[in-house]
């Protein structure tokens, strides 16, 4: 499960980082939904085995 969280993070940010680039471009409730639609829906897509998880591998989720 430690390489399945990591590329969440990984993926997570990398979207968060190009929403960030064009972020000057956006009204601020068009960039909430835009990280509601590829973040937020990332995590909580089948959140359901990462009940149990360690301590450490949630705080990375909730890093994000």
């Amino acid at each position: 499960m430690k390489s399945h969280v990591n590329a969440m993070c990984t993926s997570s940010f990398f979207h968060f980082r190009k929403v960030g680039l064009i972020r000057k471009y956006l009204t601020l409730d068009s960039a909430k939904i835009i990280v509601q639609a590829l973040i937020v829906s990332k995590l909580d897509y089948c959140n359901s085995p990462l009940h149990g998880l360690p301590d450490y591998l949630i705080q990375n989720l909730q890093h994000v």
